[in-house]
């Protein structure tokens, strides 16, 4: 069942732990059948998700945060793979979803349902998805709502034994009874030759591919973006977080200003938790305070694309952005997991108190971070014919 094709070894930077990267020849390589005939997949035209360009800002301070492990930096073959895993609707037990099924590219990689569907199409998850763009840059790099899984590695195959998810729960065989599902392909052997140099489908490498491929997903093509380039100083205090952006309105300037301003200086407090340029949650971060007395500590995703977001918070509780802003001015609760940063001088639950004209402003600046360079890139996108 599998083709074969000229093995140039694995370009694209950055060694894989199952593979390890060689210097690429100039051989052309053919596709195999099988690939050519389910995907749109040219193995002489690779995407290029190792070596992206990024902006300025992208510099040390960022890279800094990034949780890739030392074991799995990205490797154009290996995202590759991890691409065509991530829409397969036949790692599902009944070819019926895929990651992207809950995670779409148009949202932000985030579903606009409150609750996504499962395999069954009658049983529903009890977590929100979470939007997937910049997820590289949280630390320490647990996964899930709750965090219950250490890495994005780890994460990767959960959705896939889950009862609701995708099906492949224990009793039927588990992770093995995908992979034998998957050997009896005719494109997974050659892809993973393709990427790994031979065809040996593992757990490990099915969590490596599809976590490069998530890693992959930086946003940096916002209007937030192009504005901030024109102004970023490393030399300047906050690297000039705190300067009028160009092109912005006055609203989204004022919306600005409150979400990197902290509380005591008159703003909003909100960068000391989702911090530019990637807006994604500080590693010391705590609960928001969504209800009284809670004991879990939840994480949130980056709030890039946060405005194609139809449903907020773990459980999506939240269907407006402009409910999530009332719900830090006046509805955080007290609990033992309350961040400090959402607690007043005195320890009661923080109330802002903004009027009206700056809640507004707020939600128009999260809307500058919608970046629709991500949500319609080609590669990141779905490679199958059928």
């Amino acid at each position: 069942m599998a083709g074969t094709f000229l093995l140039e070894g694995c370009g694209g930077g950055g060694s894989t732990g199952a593979a390890t990267a060689t210097t690429p020849t100039t051989a052309a390589l053919t596709t195999p059948a099988g690939v050519a005939d389910f995907t749109t997949l040219d193995f002489n035209a690779v995407a290029n998700y190792a070596n992206p360009a990024l902006p300025a800002y992208y510099d040390a301070t960022v890279a800094a945060l990034d949780n890739t492990p030392a074991n799995n930096s990205i490797n154009d073959r290996v995202a590759t793979l991890g691409r065509v895993l991530f829409y397969d609707k036949r790692l599902s037990v009944n070819d019926g979803i895929a990651c992207a099924s809950c995670h779409q590219q148009a949202s932000g990689f985030d579903d606009p349902r409150r609750f996504s569907t499962g395999f069954s199409g009658a049983a529903f998850t009890t977590a929100h998805a979470m939007r997937l763009g910049n997820v590289r840059y949280y630390q320490p790099g647990s996964m899930f709502w709750n965090k219950r899984a250490a890495t994005l590695e780890l994460q990767a195959s959960q959705p896939i034994i889950n009862d609701i998810e995708m099906g492949f729960v224990p009793a039927i065989g588990g992770v093995t009874a995908l992979i034998t599902k998957m050997q009896s392909s005719t494109y997974y052997p050659d892809l993973f030759t393709f990427a790994f140099g031979d065809a040996a489908i593992t757990e490990t490498r099915i969590q490596q591919a599809l976590a490069q491929f998530q890693r992959a997903m930086i946003s940096s093509n916002s209007r937030w973006d192009t504005a901030y380039a024109q102004v970023f100083s490393p030399a300047l205090p906050n690297r000039a977080l705190g300067v009028p952006l160009p092109g912005f309105s006055a609203q989204e300037d004022r919306g600005r200003q409150l979400f990197v301003a902290p509380v005591a200086a008159g703003g909003a407090g909100c960068a000391a938790c989702h911090v530019p340029p990637t807006f994604a949650l500080t590693a010391n971060s705590q609960s928001n305070g969504l209800d009284a007395g809670e004991t879990v500590i939840f994480k949130s995703p980056s709030l890039k694309n946060v405005g194609l977001s139809r449903a907020f918070m773990h459980d999506g509780r939240f269907a407006s952005l402009d409910a999530v802003v009332e719900h830090y001015n006046s509805g955080v609760q007290a609990g033992p997991a309350l961040d400090n940063r959402l607690r007043a001088p005195g320890g009661a639950p923080q109330r802002l108190n903004l009027p009206a004209a700056d809640k507004a402003a707020l939600v128009a600046f999260m809307q500058t971070l919608t970046d629709t360079v991500l949500t319609a890139d080609p590669k990141f996108s779905d490679p199958f014919k059928k």
